[in-house]
């Protein structure tokens, strides 16, 4: 009965991520070339120096940081200076963390407090990385009051249509590309 048990559970791990990548809509991989095309849709008005982007979403800046050759990316938007942050503060930024900022997550580095998407870039989808940026603003805009990426949360207050509205905008935005 185990040996039985152990090799279905085999097959399945060989075969389930084969099934699921089958029923995907493919997309080719991120390049930079394919990153600053969404980044110019969204921002028309967007910087570049390599490897690196500078754009405004919701009057709040971001910094994108990619490495081809590691196959990642980061998206930074700097929130406040994290010396004299409180205990509560901390706790309260690693909690969202867990629960309600979603596929960004709030940092500490270089002395300051930021709000990050990070992520494998060859991989990484469009809409992916369009919410990703999203959330991430979301971030630092309700950072001191609901702690939120935007993209989903528990209860039925007023606050999530609002804040997913930024998330449904980009995604509009990069819909032609």
């Amino acid at each position: 009965m185990t040996r039985l048990f152990h090799a279905m559970l085999l097959a399945f791990i060989i075969v389930t991520p084969a099934l699921a990548q089958d029923d995907r809509v493919s997309e080719p991989p991120m390049t930079l070339e394919r990153m600053a095309e969404i980044i110019l849709a969204l921002d028309p008005e967007a910087q570049s120096g390599g490897t690196q982007f500078q754009m405004t979403i919701s009057d709040i800046p971001v910094i994108i940081v990619t490495d081809p050759r590691a196959d990642r990316m980061r998206a930074l938007v700097p929130i406040r200076g994290a010396e004299g942050m409180t205990d509560e503060e901390l706790l309260r930024v690693m909690q969202a963390n867990f629960d309600t900022a979603l596929d960004a997550r709030y940092a500490i580095a270089q002395g300051r407090l930021w709000a990050t998407f990070i992520h494998p870039l060859s991989p990484l989808e469009k809409n992916q990385f369009i919410s990703g940026l999203g959330q991430a603003v979301n971030l630092a805009k309700t950072y001191g009051t609901l702690f939120t990426g935007g993209a989903m949360q528990f209860g039925g207050g007023d606050s999530q249509p609002l804040q997913r509205q930024l998330i449904d905008e980009l995604l509009n935005k990069g819909e032609e590309l």
